[in-house]
């Protein structure tokens, strides 16, 4: 294994196993912020011990000694400062620790991710509060990934999941798994981060690559896990149908080099057949409780997909009808994005681009670029060219993706050319933008 395969592994372990620390770290001492911070320490320590020395035999219980000793350590008096210090070094470097005995010495539960999702989505917090803070301290999403899923400044966010933490340790409440009344009343902002979380993983809203399969693959994780403990609840279903068969279509997305290939150009054969057949019997099943919810009904949108072997063969009436019972259920603007997309197939792109009109004084799409890109396309298939040019050039300027990016200006130059006119400069980076 070469050291880039190795570090890979170590980044990918961490990743998993972060959130499950951190839930037995908190649970143990009922600081959610110092439990934070010294899991953190913890997890910098294990990156520069174990590309050395190796990935210890119990990953997880070494990364919760070392987080463990370092929040002993933060309790300490002023005096104690410099020892800590100490003790800091000597866990990077591996120090005289022995090796960490088995997980159910430590404490550390198999269900310990999902108690800190459902710890975060505390009764105290507000639900975009407790959203931030489960995305930040349970996805691992920065603060800049969990502003761009709010459709809300970075300074924001940053405030909203400060603040979250404070009343969380002011309100005392013990870091235990919730009765079944409370569980009930956390539920909706649980699944609601599980699938921004997904969201994140399946179409990054930053970065050189399209997707982050360690983001995508814990919340579908998470979802299993919810589902076991909840399998009378349709919507917890009708969410991990959703995102099985949204991730079924992975490996279609991008091309050899990592460029991205959107749905109607994909080749269905590089499909996951057995995510599809699993997501199809989950929501079919879900369905039939008779409560539909929002995420059964995005997760039927997703079926229907699924089972057209062709995008000729696409079903636009059926999901249609489906986008229209959802958009009575959420004023989400990218519902409303998708329903007017479902319209400009059914009824032709001028239909689609008046619903589009709707979202114009939205301030949660004025710095997103779907609605542009979106709206981009739809003038291209109503042959306003130049209108259309305009509104890729706007949605690449926008995107933090830069395979989004890429893809919004070859849209464009393929635009431009059609028009005869000469293309702008391609878009760098979005940051140098005006609309970043």
């Amino acid at each position: 294994m070469t050291s880039d395969d190795l570090n890979r592994k170590i980044g990918d372990l961490l990743r998993e196993i972060a959130p499950q620390v951190l839930g037995a770290v908190a649970r143990r001492h009922g600081d959610l912020d110092m439990a934070e911070d010294a899991v953190q320490e913890a997890l910098i320590a294990a990156v520069r011990k174990w590309p050395q020395d190796g990935i210890p035999q119990n990953p997880r219980g070494w990364v919760y000694q070392v987080a463990l000793r370092r929040l002993t350590d933060q309790t300490r008096s002023e005096a104690a400062r410099r020892r800590r210090q100490e003790v800091v070094a000597r866990d990077a470097a591996g120090g005289d620790a022995a090796a960490p005995p088995a997980d159910e010495e430590l404490g550390i539960r198999e269900d310990d991710s999902l108690l800190l999702l459902f710890m975060c989505c505390h009764p105290s917090l507000s639900s975009p509060s407790a959203i931030a803070l489960t995305l930040h301290a349970v996805g691992g999403l920065t603060t800049l990934e969990i502003a761009n899923a709010f459709l809300a400044p970075e300074a924001t966010m940053a405030q909203r999941i400060s603040r979250a933490k404070q009343s969380i340790k002011a309100s005392r409440i013990p870091f235990t798994m919730p009765g079944d009344a409370e569980r009930a009343e956390r539920l909706a902002t649980v699944l609601h981060v599980l699938y921004l979380i997904f969201n994140e993983g399946y179409s990054s809203s930053v970065g050189p690559a399209l997707s982050r399969t360690d983001l995508s693959g814990e919340a579908i994780r998470l979802a299993r896990g919810l589902r076991e403990l909840l399998p009378r609840e349709p919507e917890v279903s009708g969410l991990l149908s959703l995102m099985l068969l949204t991730d079924s279509r992975r490996l279609a997305r991008t091309g050899p080099a990592g460029e991205l290939i959107p749905l109607d150009e994909q080749d269905r054969s590089l499909w996951n057949g057995n995510e599809i057949r699993e997501g199809v019997e989950i929501i079919f099943h879900a369905l039939q409780q008779g409560r539909v919810g929002y995420y059964q009904l995005q997760a039927a949108v997703a079926a229907v997909h699924a089972e057209a072997t062709r995008v000729e063969d696409t079903d636009w009436p059926q999901i249609l009808a489906l986008y229209s019972v959802l958009l009575r259920m959420s004023d989400n603007p990218m519902v409303r994005i998708s329903h007017a997309i479902a319209a400009a197939m059914v009824h032709g792109p001028g239909r689609g681009l008046e619903l589009l009109q709707t979202l114009d004084s939205d301030p949660r799409t004025q710095r997103n670029h779907r609605l542009d890109a979106v709206r981009g396309h739809l003038l291209e298939m109503a042959g306003d060219l130049e209108g259309a040019l305009h509104h890729y050039r706007a949605a690449a300027s926008r995107t933090g993706s830069a395979p989004e990016r890429d893809y919004l200006n070859l849209k464009g130059a393929r635009v431009a050319e059609r028009i005869g006119a000469k293309a702008a400069p391609v878009v760098k980076d979005s940051r140098t933008s005006p609309y970043a």
